[in-house]
């Protein structure tokens, strides 16, 4: 495909400026239930949420670059499973979504400066009696297919001996009903994801999240590795954004405001690692 060039020493290079440029449109990756990272509101609508914004002005950035006011923006919805393919093959240029910066997944994709930092925890029913995770031995947990939290949890599981068994929905959204339909005792994955799914649920005052976490995990956009033209312009965007402040404002529309379609509102202040991330931008995983 146009994306792919193949170099003088057989490598692969990529040129995304190019491809959008010769093609008039810049292409997107969002999810649909990432909330309020990346969610519709209805079933023909692009994804919005906080990751939406920020890779929106990623966008304006290559506008200007390129001198195409009228860039079209098209989105694909990707899942866990299968968005790192996608950037891969060219059929994304930027995901933006809740990707974790992890050390396998930078030997596949490139990564922007750290837009967000959460932390793997349990949400459980409060009915449930749970307190700790070491409680779960025994029982059966749900994780989202292609998420870190289930290699998290299998290494868990394994150095504190504990049998605990697992089912797994295909998104979000999917997972969160394998809780409060009862076949899952326990959900795992990032404290802020489950904090909008509680806050999104039909009785929210039924569920709780257990204190422990389990590891800090850095959210960055993935692109297509080898393309450093393109690597710089997400780059100094982000940077800019974090640096001159700008990015808090976004982040407060979508974490301590009401948000679309329903007007909940997270109540989620800034976390430390996250304005210390803001501080230094770094595409730094783990």
């Amino acid at each position: 495909m146009g994306a792919l060039l193949v170099g003088t020493a057989g490598a692969q290079t990529t040129d995304t400026l190019k491809k959008i440029k010769a093609s008039g449109v810049i292409q997107l990756g969002g999810r649909d239930a990432s909330f309020p990272f990346s969610y519709k509101i209805s079933a023909d609508a692009d994804p919005i949420g906080f990751s939406a914004d920020l890779c929106l002005k990623v966008v304006d950035a290559v506008k200007a670059k390129l001198g195409m006011p009228g860039l079209k923006v098209q989105y694909t919805i990707v899942t866990p499973t299968n968005r790192i393919a996608l950037v891969q093959n060219g059929t994304i240029d930027l995901e933006c979504s809740t990707t974790t910066n992890t050390a396998a997944r930078a030997q596949q994709v490139d990564f922007a400066p750290t837009h967000f930092v959460g932390s793997i925890a349990a949400a459980v029913k409060k009915s449930s009696g749970l307190t700790t995770v070491a409680q779960l031995d025994g029982k059966t947990v749900a994780t989202v297919a292609g998420s870190t939290s289930i290699q998290l949890l299998r290494a868990y599981r394994r150095n504190e001996k504990l049998e605990i068994g697992e089912v797994s929905g295909k998104d979000t959204s999917e997972t969160f009903l394998l809780l409060s339909s009862d076949r899952a005792i326990a959900m795992f994955l990032e404290d802020v994801q489950l904090a909008g799914l509680i806050a999104r649920s039909a009785n929210p005052g039924d569920y709780k999240l257990l204190d422990e976490r389990l590891r800090d995990e850095p959210y960055g956009f993935m692109f297509r590795k080898g393309d450093p033209q393109f690597k710089a312009l997400v780059d100094e965007t982000m940077s800019r954004l974090m640096k001159s402040g700008e990015i808090n404002d976004i982040y407060a529309k979508w974490f301590t405001r009401p948000v679309p379609p329903s007007g909940v509102n997270l109540n989620y202040p800034m976390p430390n690692p996250v304005k210390e991330a803001y501080r230094n931008p770094s595409n730094r995983g783990i």
